[in-house]
């Protein structure tokens, strides 16, 4: 299609729609994405073509998965499908780039160069000496996603059998549209019947599986599910007639086959969206759109094809994510208010109100953010807007969050109930909260970011993503980042021991469980979110250590996993304190933990890859957030000046 027929229009209260040498992702007009849907015969064996079409349908019927694995899909109460005209030709290999902002495929994205590190290879393992996507094809076209290592691309000798495997099931677990691969499924558990949404594409999800394809120097699966999901941003699903936020992206979606309206011998795909609405307690998801910041700027830096980001409705989509999250709100505070189960932790677990993990994402999302937005005078008041929270969020985080031996002993002897401006305890946090298991936990050297602080409470857990997050983001300082990783050694038994990592420590147990759970049955002590073990954390372990300089740490991990993931075949999560069992209720073959271990492999082998997830600071904000460190929080001072938005 040519150039001059994309023409994207931005109205007030509309979203972007996918413009391309893909048609499927041509705008309908309407006033929020409609969903992609293409048109095949039931009869053929291969796709020939697709059609454009524009329908609405009420019913569902069954449709094949992998394997011929069936499983049945619920109805849902409204489809609205986008027009598209997708040909599937016999060779793709000539795509060629169409327009500054129509590109949909790009053959001449730049390699990444990931060899370069001077970190010996701690693990003795192997693996691709060459990223550059001219000497490794990828098959883009959807028939085949055979692993590459056949095509004679590898310079280096056959990975170890364990990698192979997990290869082999992240292919797997790929799912297509429209003849391409759009993402992966969160599990492919054959042995599992309950399959909820586990046969959906999630977001967070993803993640890993898309960090392991860029570092393998597959490109396309990404760039379908970056533009893909933003094509599903603020679809107006509701619950309980509310609707989301606009810019709010899904927690998860699925490719749908449903009979064609008016055609018995046809059926269409369709992606089918859900933000909570249809979740175990229907809980938006605040991280997605975080999420697909940070997956956006990482593909562009590690295939060098900026083009994706630099388009109009990809631009639009970004604004639309900060905007939503910089909207002012009754909170007074510079960190997201957000409910519980609004990230990794999805369920009930007393992280409602400023979660460490939600805003360290939300650091990490705005600096990828203003290094990819488009300067122009429309970007004026939101990259000021950014600049503003970042410096405020920064010094609300380190000032208050941080905690050590020190900090600790500062709290035991805080007074409470001080009204002024120059209160030292200003969240009026009485020393009673302090649990004894802290006394006991907390080591001489080391420190690490407490979960959640709220007037009147601070959550003392040690939650892992947000603090590895918060030294990804630079959202610590350095000498923080340092004593995080101290207290990993120094506290290696509880939060590693016989499968990284806990995602919490330590677990809620008797009534405080019953409590702040409420009676959760499948979060019980020691399992799942209450202080279960992930394995797909030794991603997030490995970026962080690699980034402070001691790999030495992650590799110590990942040996520990490579003992057992395999055996245990790749479980979503491990029970009991040692992280002894494998998961009372967790899926086999889990995605993200396949992917995980993936990419902390290859980031130990190539260090310098961790450079398209890791962001710094630049100097201006080290200089502005000096300044305010460096003010004595304990003078007295006068009321904020009333161009300022928020507290430190």
């Amino acid at each position: 299609m040519a150039t001059s027929e994309a023409v994207l229009q931005i109205l007030g209260g509309t979203m972007p729609h996918l413009l391309g040498s893909n048609n499927c992702l041509r705008g309908s007009g309407s006033g929020f994405p409609p969903l992609s849907s293409c048109k095949k015969n039931r009869g053929s064996k291969y796709m020939k073509s697709f059609q454009c079409l524009r329908s609405s349908d009420q019913t569902i019927r069954k449709h094949p998965l992998r394997n011929g694995v069936t499983h049945g899909c619920t109805p849902t109460k409204k489809l609205l499908f986008l027009k598209c005209s997708c040909q599937h030709a016999e060779s793709v290999g000539g795509l060629t780039k169409e327009g500054e902002n129509g590109t949909w495929y790009v053959d001449n994205a730049k390699s990444f160069d990931s060899i370069n590190g001077n970190i010996p290879n701690l693990l003795e393992f192997q693996t691709d000496k060459d990223l550059n996507p001219e000497r490794e094809p990828y098959n883009s076209n959807g028939k085949s996603y055979s692993y590459l290592a056949t095509q004679g691309v590898l310079n280096k000798p056959k990975a170890s059998s364990i990698e192979d495997e997990a290869w082999e099931l992240l292919r797997e677990s790929v799912v297509y549209y429209c003849g391409s691969p759009i993402g992966t499924i969160a599990a492919n558990d054959p042995t599992n019947s309950s399959v909820l949404n586990y046969d959906q594409v999630f977001i967070r999800d993803f993640i890993p599986s898309g960090i392991a394809f860029l570092l393998k120097g597959e490109y396309d699966i990404v760039r379908n599910f970056i533009l893909h999901t933003l094509q599903l941003q603020s679809w107006e699903k509701t619950m309980d007639c509310h609707s989301p936020g606009q810019g709010l992206m899904p927690a998860s979606f699925k490719v749908r086959t449903v009979p064609l309206e008016g055609d018995e011998t046809a059926t269409e795909e369709v992606l089918d969206p859900d933000f909570g609405e249809a979740a175990i307690g229907r809980v938006a998801p605040v991280d997605s759109g975080l999420w697909w910041i940070i997956l956006l700027r990482a593909y562009g830096k590690c295939s060098g094809d900026l083009s994706v980001q630099e388009r109009i409705d990809v631009q639009t989509g970004i604004k639309m994510i900060l905007r939503l999250c910089l909207a002012d709100g009754f909170d007074m505070f510079p960190t997201l208010l957000v409910t519980d189960g609004s990230c990794m932790i999805d369920r009930r677990m007393g992280i409602h109100g400023h979660p460490l993990e939600i805003q360290a994402l939300f650091y990490s999302a705005l600096l990828c953010a203003r290094e990819m937005l488009a300067p122009e005078d429309g970007s004026a008041d939101l990259i000021r807007a950014l600049n503003n929270r970042l410096v405020a969020l920064s010094f609300h985080i380190r000032e208050y969050y941080w905690i050590d031996m020190n900090k600790l002993n500062e709290i035991y002897r805080y007074k409470t109930e001080e009204y002024s401006y120059d209160a030292v305890n200003k969240f009026n946090i009485y020393p009673d909260q302090i649990s004894p298991w802290l006394v006991e936990w907390m080591p001489n050297r080391g420190g690490y970011l407490i979960g959640n602080l709220q007037p009147a409470h601070m959550d003392f857990r040690f939650f892992s993503l947000g603090n590895l997050w918060s030294i990804v983001s630079s959202l610590a300082t350095i000498d923080q980042s340092h004593a995080i990783l101290d207290l990993i050694e120094a506290k290696w038994a509880d939060l590693v021991a016989e499968m990284p990592f806990k995602i919490c420590y330590p677990a809620l147990d008797g009534q405080e469980w019953q409590i702040i759970t409420g009676c959760d049955p499948k979060n019980t002590p020691w399992s799942y979110h209450n202080g279960g073990a992930w394995p797909t954390l030794l991603w997030q372990l490995t970026v962080a250590c690699v980034k402070m300089n001691r790999p030495e740490i992650a590799a110590r991990a990942v040996e520990v996993a490579e003992k057992r993931l395999s055996w245990d075949k790749w479980p979503e999560y491990y029970d009991t304190k040692r992280a002894r069992f494998i998961g009372k209720q967790a899926h086999l073959f889990q995605t993200w933990s396949i992917a995980g271990y993936l990419v902390a492999k290859h980031l130990l082998a190539n260090p310098k890859a961790a450079n398209i997830l890791i962001t710094e600071e630049d100097s201006e904000l080290v200089n502005a957030f000096s300044c305010a460190i460096s003010t004595n929080p304990r003078r007295k001072r006068g009321p904020k000046p009333s161009q300022k938005t928020y507290i430190v």
